[in-house]
């Protein structure tokens, strides 16, 4: 299968790992020149391609059958560019291609917003609070509205992203011994790099289509996540000040049975601490 991944840094380049093992034809962008001589090792070809240039996004899906748009922005100044104007352009370029059957995009569960700890499934819609997460949903609307018979779109909307050289304790370190505001009752979902991989495989396998939320089973209120995490590492916990609200922008537990019934296996149903 010839497949294209927009965007390959820390998820798709384990992607593409994967898919060209199991005999795929890869081709990999960046933005980065510096990034070809490490991409090149695993992919059949790399390219350089902004989000912004029509013309090279036409020119990198040609002939592809699957594309994962898995891009992440460098700074909050740079999102709309990274997502939704790079979204716009793909859909643009899409109109004039015959090739891509399938469309796999790596999102946010950042896009449901603050849901007061509830269970959360597909069938709840976007309701973003932050700039960031209300172009997210903007570029899930762009990338859905092009679905047709001959195109599938699949968005997986990830919970927080950890994996090898992104250990929770290395992100969380510095929290260690400090005071954080808030109760530590509101709810964290994450979700292992292996499983990431684990997804998109399914879905361009099963060629799903849809939106469907990826966290592991684990669904831990941020007081029980960083005590465990620090327990588990024999450092100072989190004291929360309770006189202060939260400053979290969401707060949900994660459904992931729609992903299961698609045939999904965690490696990593639990969280790993260490």
């Amino acid at each position: 299968m010839n497949t294209l991944i927009l965007g390959c840094g820390y998820v798709g380049s384990q992607v593409a790992r994967l898919w060209q093992k199991n005999g795929h034809r890869v081709t990999a962008t960046t933005t980065t020149p510096e990034k070809v001589a490490k991409l090149s090792p695993i992919a059949d070809r790399v390219a350089i391609v902004e989000g912004s240039d029509l013309s090279a996004v036409s020119h990198a899906i040609k002939d592809r059958e699957v594309v994962l748009f898995s891009v992440g922005a460098k700074g909050k100044d740079t999102y709309r560019q990274s997502y939704s104007e790079t979204a716009t352009n793909l859909v643009t370029a899409l109109q004039n291609n015959n090739s891509v059957k399938q469309v796999i995009y790596t999102g946010s569960y950042g896009v449901l917003g603050d849901r007061k700890g509830q269970w959360t499934d597909e069938t709840i819609p976007a309701n973003p609070v932050t700039d960031g997460g209300k172009i997210l949903a903007e570029t899930e609307d762009i990338l859905l509205a092009a679905r047709s018979e001959k195109l599938k779109v699949c968005i997986l909307r990830l919970a927080g992203i950890y994996g090898e050289g992104r250990e929770l304790i290395k992100i969380f370190r510095r929290w260690s011994g400090t005071t954080r505001p808030g109760k530590g009752d509101d709810y964290s979902n994450w979700i292992h790099l292996e499983d990431i991989v684990n997804a998109i495989e399914v879905a361009r396998d099963k060629q799903l289509d849809g939106i469907y939320n990826l966290a592991c089973d684990e669904c831990l209120t941020t007081g029980e996540f960083f005590q465990r995490l620090f327990t588990t590492h024999n450092m100072s916990g989190i004291t929360w000040d309770a006189t202060k609200d939260s400053t979290r922008s969401y707060n949900t537990r994660l459904s992931n049975q729609k992903i299961k019934d698609a045939g999904m296996k965690f490696i990593y149903p639990e969280i790993i601490f260490g």
